[in-house]
């Protein structure tokens, strides 16, 4: 098994088993039915190689499973390990400055047209070498991996010419080799518009970002294609082309949607049949609609909410009213959301969105997995993969409950 707590032991602490037997479990298992968290007490739960084998009462675990290697947790909970579905955790830099600015009264868009935001991220980024953004990303996924977090998204978007969001891709596939965490990458090409193609966004398009697309996919470094879709960056129409490319080459889609105001990128993204929108802060019924429709995850990012300091909030109730699922996520990154804790992140879309603790659970697990495209984790349920988490808990509410307090005590991802 991987003991996770001191991260000096992250890379090191990785043990195979064939099989394992945890009994005496309170299981949340995040299967939808009756029971909240598909609660399962005085649970049983097999693992056999990479797999769950049973998950069900210790009552009716099968005769043949009673002689594995077991380990008793005398009622502890367990759940699926977590996923953070949507973050910017490759980087160059910090931008601790702009957090001042933000303090004094800048907003958002105003530093961001000072040449601030995103675009003195790309500086820093493109300054770095592959070595050296690796280094600094380390320690932030180890924080995360250190919460019971198995697997990990990561976007590009941060170099803006060919090279450099290639380099960055490169990184975000180093750290699945150098770390005990799946990760999933995000071609963000149509992030911002690089100050070397001030008022061409439509050049930089054709010349940067599609190209870039078209090797990284080449070179197999991505697995979704993203976009941001705001007055500050990129109109519908220059969307849907990007989508359109991505379409072509067989790579899902997902967008950032309706954070600083409402372009119907959403309901944009759900016609491509979009894995997930994220922000939504601004979105109205007409896209909670398309994307019930079409499936699409909303993607809800307490911490960009929280950093910078706004007073909208995503439309919950309408989300709830139509189906949709909801995920949530750190959105790490250096500018508007330095957060890396999956566990604070429960919290906070508890506390600002006014989620329940149930549905913050489901939004790190279930609808986070299914955010990704992966339908083999996210639920602890005969089938599927072996990312669990085990914690200190007695009920799953008491990981929304806590801030700053990490209780997790094992942490098993492919069931290693």
């Amino acid at each position: 098994m991987y003991i996770h707590i001191n991260r000096n032991i992250i890379k090191h602490g990785l043990q195979s088993v064939t099989r394992l037997l945890i009994k005496n479990a309170t299981l949340a298992t995040m299967v939808t039915g009756a029971e909240p968290y598909g609660l399962i007490p005085d649970g049983a739960l097999a693992i056999e190689n990479e797999t769950i084998a049973y998950c069900g009462p210790l009552a009716t675990l099968p005769e043949d499973m009673k002689d594995w290697p077991s380990r008793d947790v005398d009622g502890a909970l367990v759940t699926p390990a977590l996923v953070d579905c949507h973050t910017h955790i490759v980087f160059g830099g910090n931008r601790a400055r702009e957090f001042e600015m933000r303090l004094e009264g800048a907003t958002y868009e105003e530093i961001a047209r000072a040449g601030g935001g995103i675009v003195s991220t790309v500086t820093a980024t493109r300054a770095a070498s592959e070595d050296d953004l690796l280094a600094s990303a380390l320690p932030r996924v180890d924080t995360l991996i250190a919460e019971g977090v198995t697997t990990l998204e990561i976007k590009s978007g941060y170099g803006l010419d060919i090279e450099s969001e290639l380099k960055m891709l490169r990184v975000a596939k180093r750290i699945a080799k150098e770390r005990p965490v799946t990760v999933r990458t995000s071609y963000l090409g149509a992030h911002a518009v690089p100050a070397d193609y001030k008022g061409k966004s439509d050049l930089y398009l054709d010349e940067v970002c599609l190209p870039a697309l078209k090797q990284a996919h080449e070179e197999g470094l991505v697995d979704a294609v993203d976009g941001f879709c705001e007055g500050i960056a990129f109109s519908p129409e220059q969307i849907a082309g990007v989508f359109a490319a991505a379409k072509a080459l067989g790579l899902p889609v997902k967008l950032h949607a309706e954070q600083l105001s409402n372009l119907g990128g959403a309901a944009l993204a759900a016609k491509f049949g979009a894995l997930s929108s994220d922000h939504l802060e601004h979105l109205d019924e007409a896209g909670v609609k398309a994307m019930a429709e079409a499936d699409t995850v909303a993607v809800l990012l307490p911490g960009a909410f929280y950093t910078l300091r706004e007073t909208q909030s995503p439309p919950v109730d309408l989300l709830r009213k139509h189906g949709v699922s909801m995920a949530i996520s750190t959105d790490c990154n250096p500018g508007t959301s330095p957060l890396t804790s999956l566990l604070l992140t429960i919290n906070m879309a508890c506390t600002l969105f006014r989620l329940t603790p149930e549905e913050a659970l489901s939004g790190v697990t279930r609808n986070a997995a299914k955010a990704l495209g992966l339908a083999d984790r996210g639920m602890l349920q005969k089938g599927l993969r072996a990312d669990i988490a085990i914690w200190n808990a007695a009920h799953p509410a008491e990981l929304a409950y806590r801030i700053g307090f990490n209780p997790l005590e094992d942490r098993i991802w492919g069931g290693a």
